[in-house]
């Protein structure tokens, strides 16, 4: 029998998030300190020859950041600091493969990188490491020429929205 991509490479999945997870440092309490302010950092995926599309996410995701965190900004406490590491838009020509309503598709595009948080001299008070996956049909039909455009920003609102969760509300 044969697996197919997803289910063979699943346990690995499974064991890089485990140890993702064992390596990340918990996000601490800001107490109540408001954020100084959010910033992202493209400059290892423009090293690996991002180009347009890494500055279109550093784009996207600081805008993404701004909503998510908005009643979080404008204070004296650290800056958020994300820096990405990879971006992974993959080939997409519609359908997912699956059988019937279910799915089964294993189409997606990842955003890799890690939220710092920076103290005022400097210093890194803490930092949390964070995957994303979305599908590749995130930016909408395959054959429009603004898909991929697309497919970046759904991706900067998703890791957005789970670093919002990931950073304590207090």
């Amino acid at each position: 029998m044969r697996l197919g991509p997803f289910r063979a490479a699943a346990p690995l999945l499974g064991l890089v998030a485990l140890l993702g997870s064992a390596w990340a440092e918990d996000l601490p309490s800001l107490g109540g300190e408001r954020l100084a302010g959010v910033d992202v950092d493209v400059r290892p995926l423009l090293a690996l020859g991002g180009g347009v599309p890494a500055l279109a996410l550093r784009e996207d995701l600081l805008s993404a950041l701004k909503a998510e965190f908005a009643d979080r900004l404008g204070g004296r406490g650290p800056l958020l600091l994300v820096r990405i590491t990879g971006l992974s838009i993959n080939p997409y020509a519609g359908g997912d493969g699956g059988r019937g309503r279910l799915g089964g598709g294993t189409q997606s595009d990842y955003l890799d990188g890690e939220a710092l948080l920076i103290g005022r001299r400097g210093e890194i008070l803490a930092r949390h490491p964070q995957l994303s996956a979305v599908p590749s049909s995130s930016g909408g039909a395959w054959y429009d020429p603004a898909s991929e455009r697309r497919r970046v920003t759904a991706i900067a609102q998703h890791y957005a929205g789970w670093l919002r969760r990931a950073l304590p509300q207090d």
